[in-house]
């Protein structure tokens, strides 16, 4: 396969990555919180809208029903978990044991009630056009313009927002963020609205992108997510987005490999993750928002 073309597919993927992560590391710079079930909500919010989708809803309002669903189960799983645990000033141990049991029981469920086949789409089916030795996908094409405006959305509200501006100080400092008068509780609510539907739309795009939804989507993409937090400095939701970028396009580029194939590919990914923290252990950018 042509270079342009992996580059082109790694951006796409690299798009859901970037999307799933900024969410997976505005939990931890906010909440201290390494979720892994955080890719099982991504898989929730894909089923969800496929839910909607499948039963007449148009695609474009499907997408916001299964953000919805997923900030509620994000929301209920904050009250009956995450917020006795802080409160009860849970170790990280703890909390890392939590949200893999939380991340099981997201999996199970959707194996209960939805099975474990591939569904798809209700959508109609829209040829890729070619550009020299490149063939353009719809839905990549999508998925990657969607990604950017919700980049641009998630950068104006930090950057320019009351809300924004307290997430911010809550990540760099808890406690004086309390003692400055900022609604910490609040702070958390908006930190789990907005980490419910960029997860959801990560997971969309990733069901529009290979052709389905499937129980285990999201918790395949999970190591993906953390390379890309971890790459792009923990905390940072900008580092995550070009961490996420950089895992996408390595992946799709090491197909081209002839002696690893499309089998290794995420094992290439984050052997270059490795091999950039050793030169640069923070990270690529400052771990803070």
């Amino acid at each position: 396969m042509d270079t342009p073309q992996l580059l082109f597919n790694g951006l796409a993927v690299g798009s859901v990555i970037a999307l799933a992560a900024v969410g997976l590391t505005l939990t931890y710079g906010i909440l201290r919180l390494s979720n892994f079930a955080h890719g099982d909500f991504m898989t929730l919010g894909a089923y969800l809208a496929w839910l909607a989708n499948t039963n007449g809803v148009n695609i474009w309002l499907a997408i916001p029903i299964g953000a919805t669903g997923t900030v509620a189960a994000m929301l209920l799983s904050e009250q009956l978990l995450w917020k006795p645990m802080r409160d009860r000033r849970a170790t990280s141990t703890t909390l890392i044991i939590i949200s893999i049991g939380l991340a099981l029981f997201v999996r199970n469920g959707i194996l209960f009630i939805w099975g474990g086949s591939n569904q798809r789409y209700d959508l109609p089916v829209i040829p890729a056009v070619a550009i020299g030795n490149m063939r353009v996908a719809f839905d990549r094409l999508l998925t990657i313009g969607l990604a950017i405006v919700a980049i641009a959305v998630l950068h104006f509200i930090l950057q320019n927002t009351k809300i924004g501006k307290a997430m911010r100080a809550v990540a760099d400092n808890i406690d004086l963020a309390r003692v400055s008068g900022i609604n910490v509780e609040r702070v958390v609510f908006w930190t789990w609205v907005i980490n419910g539907i960029l997860t959801a739309l990560g997971g969309v795009m990733f069901g529009l992108i290979t052709g389905g939804v499937r129980p285990n989507m999201g918790w395949f993409l999970i190591l993906p997510m953390f390379a890309a937090v971890i790459l792009g400095g923990i905390g940072n939701p900008y580092g995550a987005i070009a961490g996420g970028i950089a895992i996408g396009i390595a992946q799709e580029l090491s197909v081209s490999i002839p002696w690893l194939g499309a089998d290794y590919k995420l094992g290439v990914a984050l052997l270059i993750m490795i091999a950039i923290l050793l030169v640069r252990p923070q990270g690529l950018f400052r771990g803070t928002i």
